[in-house]
């Protein structure tokens, strides 16, 4: 019963986090209206992928390890937040182009992996994903973790980042969505570009 309670807390706290908004839902969502449904679901499978990860590495009590020396901590803030400057470089240097070019780039350049990539990579990125799951774990998770319960755990983060992204991504894909990402896509994709950029600069403002 223990082991129920510990994961539904999980479940919720996981599930929170990724429902809250940020780069990833960012991400998945102009994967989605920029290319196709298959890109928007395979970043989220990269989100999916990035959290079981981070899950592990919680588990494993690295996380915790690095929240506790400050330098890996730094080193992995300053990774972050020049990713997400990236990112917001790539989508406002990109916004001004017609969706029927970018299209046409996603078959030579966007593949479905380099879409996985994408979320695979925000999602390790983020700093903040480290200490939320670390500190999730440390409320949840009991005081003698077995190997069936670390693996319930992998499985089920998993699970709860797949399938938000993914239902963010089917949301995204309708007509209406797209017809409006069509009519608005420089204003879109410039809007996407600076909250990337905003949250890269709040990443920096909090080191110390």
């Amino acid at each position: 019963m223990d082991w129920f309670i510990a994961l539904a807390i999980l479940a919720g706290g996981i599930l929170s986090g990724a429902m809250s908004p940020g780069p990833s839902f960012v991400v998945v969502t102009r994967s989605t209206l920029a290319f196709s449904r298959r890109h928007g679901l395979a970043t989220a499978l990269g989100m999916g992928v990035g959290g079981a990860v981070f899950a592990l590495i919680a588990i494993l009590g690295f996380v915790t390890l690095l929240a506790s020396i400050p330098v890996l901590y730094f080193a992995l803030k300053i990774l972050g937040a020049f990713y997400l400057f990236y990112l917001a470089y790539k989508m406002w240097t990109e916004s001004k182009q017609p969706l029927d070019i970018t299209a046409q780039k996603s078959k030579q350049n966007v593949s479905l992996r380099r879409s996985f990539a994408i979320g695979f990579l925000t999602q390790i990125c983020n700093p903040k994903t480290a200490i939320v799951y670390a500190s999730i774990f440390a409320v949840a998770a009991p005081v003698s973790v077995s190997y069936l319960f670390g693996a319930a755990c992998v499985c089920l983060i998993f699970l709860i980042e797949t399938g938000w992204y993914a239902i963010v991504a089917l949301t995204f894909s309708a007509e209406k969505a797209r017809s409006g990402y069509l009519n608005l896509k420089t204003l879109f994709d410039r809007l996407a570009a600076t909250v990337m950029g905003f949250l890269g600069l709040k990443i920096l403002s909090e080191l110390r």
